[in-house]
């Protein structure tokens, strides 16, 4: 009898451990247009699109480069589901098959070409706001 017992806790230890799942958590990063180059936290990830595992939730350091474009700074969370909070995250790691996927979309601006006319234009201000600030006070 004691021996069917110890067999059955055993058995349903090994079954519990065997079915336990983990959260699988994911950014998935995006932009317009695609195959810009992807720095998280100042560590290179590859080019839109690109997936990345993540451990931590918080704010992210996010930078963006493509030739031709502006290149993007920014800050972006990830936000923390519910069921990851203390209590309900103890039953969530035991599902199997758990997945947290965080959809980041960024749009880039292209890069605008000065012309030789705007840079003229600016030195023709530049040098009238001196020539006014050389007259005397009347």
């Amino acid at each position: 009898m004691r021996c069917n017992r110890v067999n059955t806790i055993v058995l349903l230890i090994l079954l519990s451990v065997g079915l336990t799942g983990c959260v699988r958590r994911r950014i998935n990063i995006t932009s317009d247009p695609p195959g810009a180059l992807v720095y998280l936290n100042d560590q290179e990830i590859g080019r839109t699109p690109v997936t990345v595992p993540f451990r931590w939730y918080g704010i992210y350091d996010v930078r963006l480069e493509k030739e031709g474009y502006q290149p993007l700074w920014t800050k972006q969370d990830a936000e923390m589901p519910w069921w990851e909070n203390p209590g309900p995250d103890a039953i969530a790691e035991l599902l199997p098959n758990r997945t947290v996927d965080l959809d980041w979309y960024f749009s880039l601006e292209p890069k605008t070409e000065v012309t030789q006319a705007d840079l003229d234009k600016v030195i023709s201000h530049a040098e009238t706001m001196r020539e006014s600030n050389r007259r005397p006070a009347e």
